[in-house]
């Protein structure tokens, strides 16, 4: 599927029925929210995912799954052809939102918030090729830094000062575990 030559699908096939699929970039972003939300137990993801996805729920789950990944995936297998993020958690559509909104009025003049409807795999395309000026990209680029020996130790000291800076917030639950750690420790 290209978004050159195909139109981006608002339905996919599951056992040879055209079933509709909610399109919109923000059922997507709502999506990738909830699969990182550590504080959303495993066993409900999934059926939560469906609910999201499909005004009505098709019968066949486990086809209606693939299909939903398929199309968050923006139709590509993106293993198979090396195109996949170079950090899966270099921003976070929740925590990173007001610099993603002015990323986009910043380059496209398009203002996120009043838009009726933006089809995910446009917004994706979108949010890939912003520019390096946007600062939402510089932040991207500091979080997934590699650091090594090949820096000066002014680069190093540099980009490790932007990457704690920048650094996503742990969960909550992640914060719990560690202040739970912390008062064990202090025990002792």
């Amino acid at each position: 599927m290209s978004l050159l030559i195909d139109t981006a699908p608002k339905t996919v096939n599951i056992d040879g029925t055209e079933v509709r699929i909610n399109s919109d970039f923000r059922t997507a972003i709502l999506f990738e929210q909830m699969m990182f939300d550590d504080d959303v137990p495993e066993s409900l993801k999934m059926p939560n995912a469906i609910q999201l996805f499909y005004p009505v729920i098709p019968d066949n789950t486990d086809e209606a799954i693939k299909k939903l990944i398929w199309f968050y995936s923006c139709g590509k297998d993106e293993h198979k052809s090396g195109g996949g993020e170079s950090c899966a958690r270099c921003y976070d559509f929740e925590y990173d939102d007001g610099y993603i909104f002015a990323a986009f009025m910043q380059q496209y003049g398009l203002d996120l918030e009043s838009v009726d409807y933006l089809h995910w795999w446009k917004f994706r395309a979108m949010f890939r090729c912003l520019s390096d000026d946007c600062e939402i990209v510089k932040i991207m680029g500091y979080r997934s830094m590699k650091i090594d020996g090949k820096m000066s130790a002014k680069e190093r000291q540099f980009y490790t000062k932007m990457k704690r800076l920048y650094a996503l917030p742990k969960s909550q639950s992640e914060v719990e575990k560690i202040s739970e750690i912390e008062k064990m420790l202090m025990k002792k």
